[in-house]
């Protein structure tokens, strides 16, 4: 089950589900990687979908680094081998086909290709990027072109948080978001904020 392929969860419902049925529902957010959700689950009740969301992360960010490097590899690359093959996840078609990644001319192409690869022997895993940050493909090549620069400990830590990136828009699309806790200014009276 993908994300992105089914009606979002209302928040109350993703309180009752068992560990099974919330490693189901979630499983997918993080590509081939169920794990996250599995670790996340030992961090609820979750007060809201920041909380969720959180947990989450820091089930990527905590993972040792063989786990993270496996996350990282498990990955399609842009426009890439599983692109041609369709064989990505609907949810990686859809975050690729939004900047028309899956219907590209030579050049494009060939562009890609050589991003991937260098990126690829120097880190050893795909250029993982959350498209939905980005408005334009030329966007995608400049941030790769300066993530190239990074040593290597700076760009796992890079790459972690685009996995997050990612998650966090496939969450969105997978539970409907429950409201944070309000943040009280000075100016806001105990008659102004919510019950």
């Amino acid at each position: 089950m993908n994300a992105l392929s089914v009606t979002p969860l209302p928040w109350n419902a993703l309180k009752e589900l068992d560990e099974a049925g919330f490693v189901a529902r979630l499983g997918t957010v993080v590509e081939y990687a169920p794990w996250v959700a599995a670790t996340a689950w030992s961090a609820r009740p979750f007060a809201h979908w920041d909380a969720l969301y959180q947990a989450l992360a820091l089930a990527i960010h905590g993972a040792d680094t063989p786990r993270q490097l496996a996350l990282l590899r498990g990955h399609p690359e842009l426009a890439g081998q599983e692109a041609r093959a369709g064989s990505m996840t609907t949810d990686s078609q859809g975050e690729q086909g939004r900047l028309g990644l899956l219907a590209l001319d030579a050049l494009t192409v060939a562009r890609i290709e050589t991003i991937n690869r260098r990126y690829r022997e120097r880190f050893g895993y795909p250029f993982v990027v959350a498209l939905r940050l980005h408005t334009s493909l030329a966007s995608v090549f400049l941030d790769g072109e300066q993530r190239m620069a990074h040593d290597e400990t700076t760009e796992l830590r890079t790459a972690l948080q685009q996995v997050c990136e990612v998650m966090r828009g496939r969450l969105a699309n997978a539970v409907t978001p429950f409201p944070s806790p309000a943040v009280h200014t000075l100016t806001s009276t105990p008659s102004e904020s919510p019950s």
